[in-house]
């Protein structure tokens, strides 16, 4: 499966971007969808994923309230609605895939290419 995030820009502290993550080549039908971010010399961490068809997710702490999963069955779309961004949001961000609902990178086997998130203050 291939993945491509989209949805990514240049916005100021305080304002919301909408995040879209695709499938070609397969659905996104049984997956667990995770999104991670990765900021420049920082290793790259879990932001949220939502699990088939779409009842749990968990989030990390420093977005929790903040930012919105959801998933479109049918369009095989997943988003990541971000409100409220501040600075430290900045980084490039990325959706995978895995079979289970988890936080952790290395257990999502697809990767797409990211999406770049800059937040000026």
């Amino acid at each position: 499966v291939q993945l491509q995030a989209s949805g990514g820009g240049l916005v100021q502290a305080g304002d919301s971007l909408r995040l879209s993550c695709a499938a070609s080549g397969r659905t996104f039908d049984h997956y667990v969808i995770g999104w991670f971010r990765q900021a420049p010399g920082k290793e790259r961490e879990f932001v949220a994923a939502i699990s088939w068809p779409g009842r749990y997710t968990p989030y990390a702490d420093s977005v929790k309230g903040r930012f919105t999963i959801s998933r479109d069955n049918v369009k095989s779309t997943v988003c990541l609605q971000m409100n409220s961004l501040q600075v430290e949001d900045t980084a490039v961000y990325f959706c995978a895939v895995a079979g289970g609902l988890s936080r952790i990178g290395a257990e999502y086997n697809y990767w797409g290419r990211g999406t770049q998130v800059t937040v000026s203050s």
